[in-house]
């Protein structure tokens, strides 16, 4: 018998589906919710995990659930997520629509917001806002950092709301849309906008703590930020001028290497493929200090470069390196590997069909080149562009290494906050410039890319096969990038060798002491024992490097699916905030989470946790960058279609798109990997003795002169990275598109173009 609805119009079976489907998502949340008032500990207990408090859940210790904690401790705030709970349990009762949305929304914003304003005011002495203490009194109950119990419960009140405010019609209905977008919103406003404004606000309080505009016009529009002497000799450019001429140079010439190359590693010689790939990700995978010490061993004053042209030319060594060549060159090598990652994909994307179709329209393959192919690459380029400038603008390492008295603004932030002057204000004031920089860029981008149509990859089969590169084309791409490739081995088989002398510069006797100091095993009485001095660092980077880049990966990915995908409003805003980390200095971001997160609703500082999110919200817009350049060749036709065979927005994602996705997720993953196996700045201040990283340890090592053992440590992070990426791209794949084969298998085709 034909269902029908309340009216007596007839009921599509895949609605009913659906509607049932989507009602299940949101019992399960008040389900979960409600349990974790029950059964998980509601505070995080200092010195233990959450399951070890467990047992303490129906007890009045510390470790009560926040029924118990609200009923018999006192902290009767916590019953405003109670219930909130409740009210979205009601709501459940209710058919989907928008009565059930009023009802899921309701609750979800008393419970959410609720816990969050008290967990904010409330800290471990009392009123934790001056002002209340003032109006109130003092406040005899405190509370501690938010555990298992209360994530999960505001989690699970955040994503109720995000249902209410699809039943009441926004994001079409669509309850996995709604909360992908509240969640992503929160979570970017939780540990990047909260933290960096936290940051960002030092610039607006003067010397006794008061707020002051005039503090932040004086600390900001000063000779040395703005000044504009540029003489040789003479009074230098102001560190904004040189920040923002040093980040357009590395930007468009990261996205101009990085596009020859990824050009060459998909329409070149498919000989050498392979050794492309890895020397093109060299330069990720290491620390930035030892491209650094690489170049300062060819270039500096008494590199081989320099001891060559004396001995040659008669050309009296120089420090012509130490400045703005020597960090644009170190920069250059930094970052085009990001650009290489992002271009690949698109190149990838490109429809052969398309520039076959040009020559058969009588275009030569330069014709179409020019065209077709070159237009098509727009998205990537822009996204590329813009990485290689927010990449620039926020690097210290460099700088420092091979600055000499080139300085830039990262590196007056880094000594503002770690010399002795300790200037927050300044540091922020400097912040907020970088800042603008970046916003300035980002908007730019937006607007030349517009609401123009890239789509090259559509529903429909493409068996064309990839057009190989004009001659001309060819020979410029082989004669640019081949020495540059050349260059990146040059400079890693010095860094490489490092690890193998005795000392370097003096004694060059091969030896392996270095990697036995730092990595050796031995057998002992109770069995195998790690002897080496870097394996507990080298350990605890490989999982925390492991636990956050496939999370990070995924929510870019999500990120750029949800901004190519869905509109709504406060989109750019959304995206901007994707991208507001990279923008901060990786110095300041690390100050700003030891600021926000030492103290209740989030005490993280000391834990491995503040380093993962650290790792996170750092590398996310490489990913959101990556994944918005392939969004933008695919068809919604695809996603429309998977729709239409009742196929969930959830399920299109994970069966159709994704899949298409491949290079971006592999980019994506690759760059969250090694950047969290190779950070500094991001991190240096929130290691501790539980939890040192690599980097921190090399960087110890360097600063004790035992650089033999730092390369060697170097060298093994190579080595290891190298085997990541093989194997995240072995378990990822490659991405099928039902094409005949390569350019350079099918030559004949090409002959046709004579023909035309």
């Amino acid at each position: 018998m034909e269902a029908r609805s309340i009216e007596g119009a007839p009921v599509n079976p895949a609605s009913l589906a659906a509607a049932r489907r989507s009602q299940r998502w949101v019992w399960a949340w008040v389900a979960l919710g409600l349990a974790a008032y029950l059964l998980l500990p509601w505070y995080a207990i200092q010195d233990s995990t959450w399951y070890e408090a467990v047992p303490q859940v129906f007890g009045q210790a510390e470790g009560a659930n926040g029924l118990m904690q609200a009923a018999t401790q006192g902290r009767s705030w916590l019953f405003v997520g109670l219930a909130g709970l409740l009210l979205c349990a009601v709501g459940a009762w209710l058919p989907a629509g928008r009565a059930q949305g009023r009802w899921l929304l309701a609750g979800g914003l008393i419970g959410a917001l609720g816990l969050a304003a008290t967990g904010f005011t409330i800290g471990a002495r009392g009123w934790s806002v001056a002002a209340l203490n003032t109006q109130f009194g003092e406040l005899a109950i405190n509370q501690f950092g938010i555990g298992a119990g209360g994530f999960v419960a505001l989690t699970a009140l955040v994503l109720l709301a995000a249902f209410g405010i699809a039943r009441l019609g926004l994001f079409k209905g669509d309850l996995f849309v709604a909360a992908a977008v509240v969640g992503c919103g929160v979570l970017m406003a939780l540990f990047i906008a909260y933290p960096v404004s936290k940051a960002l606000s030092g610039a607006f309080f003067n010397e006794d703590g008061q707020w002051s505009i005039g503090a932040f016009v004086a600390r900001v529009f000063t000779e040395r930020i703005w000044g504009l002497g540029c003489l040789s000799g003479g009074v230098r450019c102001g560190v904004a001028w040189n920040t923002l001429v040093l980040a357009l140079l590395t930007a468009a010439g990261t996205t101009f290497l990085g596009t020859l190359m990824a050009l060459m590693a998909e329409r070149g010689s498919k000989r050498g493929q392979g050794a492309l790939r890895v020397l093109a990700l060299l330069p990720i995978i290491t620390p930035p200090f030892v491209v650094g010490l690489g170049l300062i061993l060819l270039f500096g004053r008494a590199g081989i470069v320099n001891q060559v042209l004396e001995s040659v030319f008669g050309i009296e060594p120089t420090r012509w390196f130490y400045g703005m060549p020597g960090v644009l060159v170190a920069q250059l090598f930094a970052f085009t590997p990001i650009a290489f990652m992002i271009m690949r994909g698109v190149v990838q994307g490109i429809a052969p069909s398309l520039e076959e179709a040009a020559q058969m329209l009588r275009a030569d393959r330069r014709r179409a080149f020019f065209t077709i192919t070159l237009p098509l690459l727009k998205p990537g380029l822009a996204n590329a562009f813009l990485v290689g400038f927010i990449e620039s603008i926020a690097d210290f390492g460099n700088p420092v290494v091979v600055g000499g008295q080139f300085s830039v603004l990262s590196t007056d932030i880094f000594f503002a906050i770690v010399g002795a002057q300790y200037d927050r204000g300044r540091a922020a004031s400097l912040a907020w410039v970088l800042t603008l920089f970046a916003l300035g860029v980002f908007a730019l981008q937006r607007g030349l890319l517009g609401k123009q149509n890239y789509t090259t990859v559509s529903g429909k089969g493409d068996a064309g096969i990839p057009m190989a590169l004009p001659d001309g084309v060819r020979r410029t791409i082989y004669c640019i990038a081949m020495p540059w490739i050349a260059f990146t081995a040059v400079v890693y088989l010095f860094a490489f060798a490092g690890g193998f002398v005795q000392t370097w510069g003096r004694d060059y006797t091969f030896t392996l002491n270095h990697f036995k100091t730092a990595f050796s095993l031995e057998w002992g009485q109770f069995g195998l024992v790690w002897a080496g001095t870097a394996w507990n660092s080298l350990i605890t980077t490989l999982k925390l490097a492991g636990i956050s880049a496939p999370i990070t990966a995924a929510l870019g990915l999500l990120i750029a699916w949800l901004l190519a995908r869905n509109e709504f409003r406060g989109q750019g805003l959304f995206e901007f905030g994707a991208l507001l980390a990279f923008a901060i200095p990786g110095t300041v971001l690390g100050v700003s989470y030891i600021l926000a997160f030492n103290v209740p609703p989030l005490e993280l500082t000391g834990t491995g946790l503040i380093i993962v999110l650290c790792f996170m919200f750092r590398n996310l817009p490489v990913g959101v960058r990556a994944g918005t350049a392939a969004f933008k060749q695919l068809d919604r036709s695809l996603d429309e279609a998977s729709l239409m065979l009742r196929a969930s927005t959830s399920q299109t994602l994970f069966k159709v798109v994704l899949p298409l996705l491949k290079p971006a997720l592999v980019a994506a993953l690759v760059y969250s990997f090694v950047r969290a196996m190779t950070t500094v700045s991001a991190v240096i201040f929130l290691v501790t003795a539980e939890n040192e990283l690599a980097t921190t340890y090399i960087i110890g090592r360097v600063g004790n002169g035992d650089y033999g053992i730092a390369l060697a440590y170097c060298t093994v992070l190579m080595i290891l990275m190298s085997l990541a990426i093989a194997l995240v791209q072995w378990v990822v794949g490659e991405r099928k598109l039902g094409r005949r084969g390569s350019a350079q298998q099918h030559q004949g085709h090409h002959k046709m173009e004579g023909l035309t």
